[in-house]
């Protein structure tokens, strides 16, 4: 086994490797730039390197000063987390180059599947089911057209590469099809460095449904069943869960979506941690979307529920080892959720909100797991994304893990900064999130339904008030049916 590992990375993911390091006794080393001096995997790492300034471009994304900082300290390995050069085909070789062991999947399968028309075009070659639209990028707007009239609008022009919906565009018509490939391309090189994109037909209110796969470096290669990540924000995810509500409607999907999955990443001989996302419709079809060639952030809900520590076997299959584990072993026990805790305000269209946590406490008790990378005092930078936790809870049934979820939610403190923790807590509440009738525009109906809900509350407080002054005010005949509609009104509205 290894006996020292560098973590190229920050937050919370870097916490997690670390404790996981610390559980199989390997020595960790972090880095770090210069707004995270003071950061919580700086302070629990056994050894900490500086690598640079703020900015990723000058130190998390500095492939010389991360490799040097391995080699300085004697690292065997590297694990890159989430983000950053996690997905880096470049560094992955570069890695190998070195003789220090990237602990992911190969370099060759990055690059394979990095690209979204790449991975689409091995999947149509396995036979896995694919949303109709563009074969490989866009070469010019005549053949753009021509792929939109033959699939039939609305469409998605999309980025090859990259993700987080930069390079993402809706066309409902032909008219507005140019801008948007220009619109798109621009936002795609700038994002992304390569302006490429590629077309396909828009699914109305699909379901985004993820499969994890585990493979060793000798052709084993396992799923670990669904995620569901329809509940998203700027095409981000920000809430996730296991099982997928569709798949408890349709178990039989799970194998059908597990085994394109499998089929799809063993084409390129993948070993190691990887998610393959696909779109479901309304009707349980499903199409592949692309491949993730790292650890997810939602990883946690997956190992709740079949009881897989996902980064010790990241880290024993970079050591050469076997899996130990066949698809037959799997088994998918309860419900687990996750919640990404941002500093960010929901009602400012999800804005950060980076600033100095002042309180700072996290809920317990069963089925609860909190992976952060925060602390009472630390200053939250700007310079990276906003995310101080995850905060995932497990229940035998999806119904007890939404009300754990609840609990956990209302339990936590975050003073100082504006965080998206109540906004999670009506999320739990809501009728159609406890119906499991999810899709990708969830946020913006729940949005909707949440404001009708503080208007229908606001006009009750105001006829509780209302009624208060006529009875205060009024003559004695007034005085009984101002309280009857205060008590209707007023009570109702302030104890809600």
């Amino acid at each position: 086994m290894f006996s020292k590992i560098l973590v190229a990375n920050r937050g919370e993911i870097a916490v997690r490797i670390i404790r996981a390091l610390r559980e199989m006794e390997i020595c960790s080393v972090a880095v770090f730039s210069e707004a995270d001096r003071r950061a919580l995997h700086v302070q629990m790492a056994d050894e900490a390197v500086a690598i640079g300034p703020a900015a990723s471009a000058q130190s998390y994304l500095a492939q010389d000063r991360i490799l040097e900082a391995a080699r300085a300290t004697g690292a065997e390995a590297i694990h890159p987390g989430y983000g950053f050069l996690s997905e880096n085909a470049a560094f992955a070789r570069r890695c190998e180059e070195a003789g220090i062991k990237f602990i992911g999947p190969s370099w060759r399968a990055i690059e394979q599947m990095g690209s979204k028309t790449a991975a689409r075009e091995i999947a149509i070659r396995v036979g896995a089911p694919v949303v109709p639209g563009s074969e490989g990028a866009l070469r010019d707007p005549e053949q753009a057209r021509k792929v939109a009239a033959q699939i039939g609008y609305p469409v998605l022009l999309k980025a090859s590469a990259g993700g987080g919906g930069k390079g993402m565009r809706r066309v409902d018509s032909e008219a507005g099809l140019l801008s948007a490939m220009r619109q798109a391309s621009s936002e795609a090189e700038s994002s992304f460095g390569s302006g490429e994109i590629y077309l396909e037909k828009l699914i109305e209110r699909p379901r985004h449904i993820e499969i994890q796969v585990l493979g060793d470096e000798h052709g084993h290669l396992i799923h670990l069943g669904e995620r569901e990540c329809s509940i998203q924000r700027r095409h981000q995810k920000i809430i996730e869960e296991s099982p997928s509500p569709l798949v408890l409607a349709k178990p039989e999907l799970r194998e059908q979506i597990g085994q394109a999955a499998l089929k799809i990443a063993g084409s390129v001989g993948y070993y190691n941690a990887g998610t393959l996302e696909f779109l479901a419709d309304q009707q349980g079809n499903f199409y592949f979307l692309e491949m993730n060639t790292r650890l997810q952030v939602e990883h946690p809900v997956t190992e709740w529920v079949t009881g897989i520590d996902l980064v010790h076997w990241q880290i024993r299959i970079a050591n050469g080892e076997q899996l130990t584990i066949q698809q037959g072993d799997v088994r998918w026990k309860g419900s687990a959720i996750e919640c990404r805790v941002y500093a960010e305000d929901p009602e400012n269209n999800f804005f950060p909100s980076p600033g100095r946590i002042a309180q700072y406490a996290e809920p317990g008790g069963p089925g609860v797991r909190v992976d952060a990378g925060v602390y009472a005092g630390w200053e939250v930078p700007i310079d990276y994304d906003p995310l101080l936790a995850k905060l995932t809870v497990w229940a035998e049934t999806r119904e007890l893990a939404i009300e754990r979820m609840r609990r956990a939610v209302g339990e936590y403190r975050v003073l100082g900064t504006v965080t998206n923790l109540p906004f999670f807590e009506d999320v739990m509440r809501d009728e159609r999130w406890r119906a499991g009738d999810l899709d990708t525009g969830f946020l913006d109906g729940f949005r909707q339904r949440r404001q009708k809900q503080r208007d229908d509350k606001l006009a009750k407080v105001a006829a509780a008030l209302a009624a208060a002054e006529t009875f205060r005010n009024g003559s004695v005949e007034e005085k009984p049916a101002a309280i009857s509609r205060w008590r209707a009104a007023g009570i109702e509205a302030l104890l809600k």
